[in-house]
């Protein structure tokens, strides 16, 4: 079975929430699974260093899951119009992963959440997909012939699915079908690319 491996970084919800929902967009397609993984807040020397496992929630995304996957989604909320730190701090991690093209010719969208309307959500968006695109990944979003986009006063971009929390602070009923929408594409690509033969394990 096809998997794709779903990596968010999330502070109040809303971007974990999104994440639920491009989960169950991936599981609706026969043959593909998904995997929902997060990743540590970022530490300054003076803090201690995060606990290997998080206290509640998914487990922390590593990079043998990254080679393993079939596909990837990112999420982060909004900061200043870029991604959150402890995604970013992740992805500067992965250059092994881009020496050895591990991520090369696999599928990837992005989703995003921020306080506001115009709190940057497409250039977070955009932010999150140039090191996909160093990995030489194909980048999927969201066309205007899903009818969600159309109708939505809040979140949803065609660069990825969104939230505005101040808005409402549960995610619109728009917002959760983007968020499926772009799953169900993203697994469909996979399916579409057919297997890959999966680098072995570190």
């Amino acid at each position: 079975m096809a998997q794709i491996l779903v990596v968010y970084y999330s502070r109040e919800g809303s971007t974990a929430e999104l994440a639920r929902h491009a989960c169950r967009g991936i599981e609706t397609v026969s043959g593909v699974r998904a995997i929902l993984r997060t990743v540590p807040a970022v530490s300054a020397s003076s803090e201690p260093a995060p606990k290997p496992v998080p206290e509640q929630g998914p487990p922390y995304a590593t990079l043998d899951e990254l080679r393993q996957a079939d596909g990837l989604m990112l999420g982060s909320p909004t900061r200043f119009g870029n991604m959150a730190a402890p995604l970013k701090y992740f992805l500067d991690g992965t250059a092994a992963l881009w020496l050895d093209g591990s991520l090369e010719g696999k599928p990837a969208a992005v989703f995003t959440a921020s306080q506001t309307m115009h709190g940057g959500q497409e250039s977070t968006l955009l932010s999150m997909m140039l090191p996909l695109l160093h990995h030489g990944m194909y980048l999927v979003g969201l066309p205007y012939s899903e009818r969600a986009l159309h109708s939505t006063r809040s979140g949803g971009t065609p660069y990825g699915a969104s939230h505005v929390a101040a808005i409402q602070r549960d995610l619109t009923e728009e917002e959760r079908t983007l968020a499926q929408a772009l799953g169900r594409r993203v697994a469909r690509l996979v399916l579409a690319l057919g297997p890959r033969d999966r680098a072995p394990s570190e």
